[in-house]
């Protein structure tokens, strides 16, 4: 072979194996999974949680959060574009059932799952906490002794002008909160609604929604609310404790996986992180929450000896009907 011949084999040599090795670089690039875990979710005050969990794993969750009124028609018209970006999805269980009904999740096995207890496993859904409802006071105003003892307290006229709580008429947390006393809590319906009654005549003020309902409390304007304990770790210093009640009724919290996620592995350990320990004692120390992870607790005196649990969510129609009947009652018409 001549020279010419030889410069030209190894010319050709060289195109090729340039050309292999770019073809597997690009494959190999294509293959990397993407750091980015995306979450669609409707709890709130988690951030400090998310950028914890992006420093120690140098992963970056990509948090979207949905109202509960959008949330379902939001992913599902996402699914029927085949658009959707969620790895992990976090809201009430009533939605994730729907969202599992219709196959948007993955029945995922959980490790850090072994130790919740075994109503918390649903075939992929995962509850993790409790949105625990209670009475929260202004600790200048009431003395722990003056605090209810049990719900019908919160009947006695000492409190008239005294109270705050979401619009009973409109909010559905509260709702499902009061009618989840009368089917937990109170021995008769007769019982349930003379406590309505009284409840009423105490002239409670409304608000749209758990969230304002610390400011009146902590400036003093309101002396007792019915609210969420959570804000006795969130609003601190304010002056607010818990009235020690048991049992403290909530709405459960739960999360999953998407099927075909995005990130599946991103989201997996992601899963894994929430609902270990770890997350469980931030979720519960700088949140406030009621977590099902076993012997974790918010930092709020009594809250490990006051008994939690879970109530049914209403249906659609449960709400308007019951909503309905409770703008009726606390209007005193």
């Amino acid at each position: 072979m001549n020279l010419k011949k030889t410069m030209l084999v190894l010319a050709l040599v060289l195109v090729i194996s340039g050309m292999v090795f770019a073809a597997g670089k690009t494959e190999t690039v294509a293959e990397a999974p993407t750091k980015k875990v995306s979450l669609y979710a409707n709890i709130t005050a988690i951030e400090p949680i998310l950028e914890y969990y992006n420093k120690s794993t140098g992963s970056e969750v990509e948090y979207t959060r949905l109202s509960t009124a959008r949330y379902v028609s939001t992913i599902l018209t996402e699914v029927e574009a085949k658009k959707l970006t969620a790895d992990v999805v976090q809201g009430p269980l009533p939605i994730l059932e729907i969202l599992r009904e219709q196959g948007v999740l993955a029945n995922y096995k959980a490790k850090a799952a072994e130790g919740y207890p075994e109503w918390a496993k649903k075939d992929g859904i995962y509850l993790f906490g409790i949105e625990y409802v209670g009475l929260i006071y202004n600790t200048d105003l009431v003395k722990p002794e003056e605090a209810p003892k049990r719900y019908q307290d919160l009947a006695d006229p000492k409190w008239k002008g005294h109270i705050v709580m979401a619009d009973p008429a409109t909010h559905a947390t509260t709702i499902s909160w009061l009618v989840g006393l009368k089917e937990n809590v109170f021995s008769s319906e007769a019982e349930w609604r003379a406590f309505l009654k009284g409840l009423a005549a105490n002239e409670p003020m409304f608000v749209a929604s758990f969230g304002p309902t610390p400011a009146p409390l902590a400036s003093g304007e309101k002396k007792i609310g019915i609210s969420m304990p959570k804000y006795i770790v969130t609003h601190a210093p304010a002056p607010l404790d818990y009235a020690k009640i048991s049992p403290m009724l909530g709405s459960p919290r739960a999360i999953a996986l998407t099927k075909g996620a995005p990130n599946p592995r991103g989201a997996e350990q992601f899963l894994e992180f929430w609902l270990g320990a770890d997350a469980a004692g931030r979720l519960a120390n700088d949140v406030g929450e009621y977590v099902l992870a076993p012997g974790v607790y918010p930092p709020i005196a009594g809250i490990s000896e006051t008994e939690v649990i879970p109530i049914r969510e209403l249906s659609d129609e449960e709400l308007q009907k019951w909503g309905a009947e409770f703008d009726k009652i606390f209007s005193l018409k």
